[in-house]
């Protein structure tokens, strides 16, 4: 058992279980009842993507500037106690189930999902 850290949209691994979407956002033009269909999620989880104030507030060039800052208050807003409850159960749920959780970046390291990777590693969580 374990979370698997994937890119939204693209092929779904035999074992991966429910696919989370932690995005601010739902893909545009995308009718919900294709989400599961295409590969985008089964549930959208909003409360583990940045703010929207944060992602106004940060610009990533292509270079990856700026996500350091991103990065930096993104995990203050982890600490928020949804977000950090949240990412608890999570952590524990990776011992007994399979999903995965994922956005629309291409780049893993330029990505929020990065962050989410770390945290909920530091929580124990198994990760694939």
């Amino acid at each position: 058992m374990a979370v698997r850290v994937i890119k939204l949209g693209s092929p779904r691994h035999p074992d991966e279980g429910v696919r989370l979407g932690t995005v601010r956002r739902p893909p545009r033009g995308v009718p919900r009842a294709r989400y599961a269909r295409e590969n985008w999620f089964d549930v959208w989880l909003p409360n583990l993507s940045p703010s929207a104030d944060l992602l106004r507030q940060t610009t990533i060039g292509a270079d990856g500037s700026g996500f350091s800052t991103l990065e930096r208050r993104f995990r203050a807003e982890l600490k928020q106690p949804d977000a950090s409850h949240l990412l608890d159960a999570l952590a524990a749920l990776s011992h007994v189930a399979n999903f995965s959780i994922g956005c629309y970046c291409d780049n893993e390291r330029r990505c929020h999902r990065s962050v989410l990777r770390s945290e909920l590693k530091k929580r124990g969580a198994r990760i694939e």
